[in-house]
């Protein structure tokens, strides 16, 4: 039945275009007119592409450059004429890249004038789902203009997709007491978090031009997006904005605190004031004046880490408070991770220990009573794959299953996945199941990944695994049920904890990795109530002696 619909959205998604585009009085020859739409911010040009119309680098926030730096979003200013959106607009500043890896690409100019977005539509008539789609890159880096993420595939399904940039880095996270003094809010940092917000705004005010229904919006993000996805889900000032989130490989992490050092982190605040001190700058003159790359690559070298600031404003506390509260968005989610995340992604993993005596020695000292428990998951047996594993499950497994079991617990069918497909040049690499290795599947562009990406082959196989998940996400969009035509049926996360399985095909299951969730909760609890201990990356062997059991922490 989903194909069925799949295949009429498209074929009217084409009936639609033909007629708007005017294609030339009959004439077989004839070009097709450049579309143009007119929505509440200004009349854009775009591109046809295929059975879809795309429109890039659309501003939907002033740039946030000179004493805007650091400033909350303002709104675009509104355009006379009709603006050429048939380009993406430039990537947002982010560190200059180092060593090439296997996300490595080619991202061309970057700017501070940078917070724009991107649509694409099967028709600008009617009001179909929305996608917005955040970016990964830890936020550090990354664009909306990455070749993985072009929507034309899963627009082909009858959905618009919207893609945005975000200030990163520096630029986008730091706090500092002099920027939360000019604040009527008193708070500074989350200004990445804040255009993101500022989009989804633009969303509201102006997707309907572009054939979308604001009232019928998913977030959609993996990793840093993923991160993202949370945030948003928890910061009361984009509630009402998304009716649906995606979180793919997110990681609920604490987070630094405006004014208060916790968790084992400085006070976000504290942090700003010392990367100033490093860079010779004793004034918001000064940093605003700072050549905005020179600042990013400065501000990377001495350490600084963006991230979310619960300043009790955007963010009203930390992310798993928020969720244990009830206080997030009550919408439905789909969440999951791969089975090879810390694959390409090795640096978060401490090196082993010189025998699985000392592995099994450390987790004892680090985990006291948890420490069979531990031992059982990740055995000393398989010493490599063990230490891979516990880094995946304590950010990203965990996170995921805590997601969908709170939504489900407030009432909203939610979702779980795991992705553990592997094909010949990954699995040679040792990358089964690698960090982002689903993105090419579910955006239907596997062969639109990067050039240090894996090949992926070009068999039925493959496109037949990215159909199925195409359509799962953009059914899930539509109405909240992931559905694909001739695939199994996915079951929303419950009592048995159902869960699909992606590997050569989808595969229905339930109980993903029995322990995995209720050990890392566990971890989680002992160091929130100690509160001098980060969760997050540092587990298993990197992590510090955990505080003995608690009453908290059923």
């Amino acid at each position: 039945m989903t194909s069925l619909l799949n295949r009429v959205a498209r074929t009217a998604a084409a009936a639609c275009i033909a007629g708007v585009l005017l294609a030339g009085a009959g004439r077989a020859s004839a070009r097709p007119e450049i579309p143009t739409v007119t929505a509440p911010a200004g009349a854009v040009r775009g591109r046809v592409e295929g059975d879809i119309l795309s429109f890039k680098g659309i501003p939907y926030a002033a740039p946030p450059v000179g004493q805007n730096r650091w400033r909350p979003p303002l709104p675009a200013a509104s355009w006379t004429g009709v603006k050429d959106a048939s380009v993406y607009g430039p990537a947002c500043i982010q560190p200059t890249p180092g060593a090439p890896n296997v996300y490595s690409d080619n991202l061309g100019a970057t700017s501070e004038d940078c917070l724009t977005l991107n649509v694409w539509t099967g028709s600008t008539h009617g009001k179909a789902p929305v996608i917005v789609w955040i970016h990964g890159g830890a936020l550090v880096a990354g664009s909306s203009k990455e070749r993985l993420y072009d929507g034309a595939r899963l627009a082909s399904e009858g959905v618009v997709v919207v893609s945005i940039n975000y200030r990163l880095g520096v630029l986008g996270y730091l706090a500092h007491p002099d920027l939360s003094a000019e604040s009527p809010a008193g708070i500074s940092g989350n200004y990445g978090l804040l255009d993101q917000i500022q989009a989804l705004r633009w969303v509201q005010a102006n997707i309907e031009a572009f054939g979308g229904d604001p009232d019928n919006v998913t977030i959609a993000g993996e990793s840093a997006g993923g991160l993202s996805v949370m945030y948003l889900l928890a910061s009361p000032l984009a509630r009402d904005l998304f009716d649906k989130a995606i979180a793919q490989s997110a990681y609920m992490i604490s987070t630094p605190e405006l004014k208060t050092a916790r968790f084992g982190a400085p006070s976000a605040e504290g942090a700003g004031s010392a990367l100033a001190l490093r860079l010779q700058a004793p004034s918001l003159r000064v940093l605003r004046g700072m050549d905005p790359q020179t600042l990013t690559d400065q501000a990377a070298m001495s350490g600084f880490g963006p991230f979310g600031v619960v300043d009790g404003v955007v963010l009203p506390r930390q992310l798993v408070d928020v969720f244990d509260r009830g206080e997030q968005a009550q919408v439905p989610i789909l969440a999951g991770f791969n089975s090879g995340e810390i694959r390409s992604l090795r640096i978060l993993a401490p090196p082993a220990p010189a025998s699985a005596a000392d592995y099994e020695r450390i987790i004892r000292e680090r985990y006291g009573d948890l420490a069979d428990e531990f031992l059982r998951l990740y055995p000393s047996s398989g010493l490599a794959e063990s230490i891979l594993a516990t880094t995946r499950d304590a950010l990203y497994g965990w996170t995921s299953e805590r997601l969908v079991r709170s939504q489900t617990a407030a009432g909203h069918p939610s979702f779980l996945y795991l992705f553990d497909h592997g094909y010949p040049a990954a699995d040679q690499a040792g990358l089964h199941g690698f960090h982002a290795s689903e993105l090419p599947y579910m955006f239907g562009n596997l062969q639109r990944t990067p050039p240090r990406w894996p090949r992926i082959p070009a068999e039925p196989g493959e496109a037949a695994l990215s159909d199925a998940m195409v359509d799962y996400w953009t059914s899930f969009a539509r109405t909240g049920q992931p559905e694909a035509g001739g695939a199994p049926r996915w079951s929303p996360y419950a009592a048995d904890g159902a869960y699909m399985a992606f590997r050569a095909a989808p595969e229905p299951s339930a109980g993903l990795m029995p322990g995995m969730f209720a050990l890392h909760e566990q971890t989680m609890c002992r160091r929130r109530a100690g509160g001098s201990l980060a969760w997050n990356w540092n587990t298993g062997l990197a992590s510090p002696v955990l505080p003995p059991a608690d009453p908290a922490c059923r």
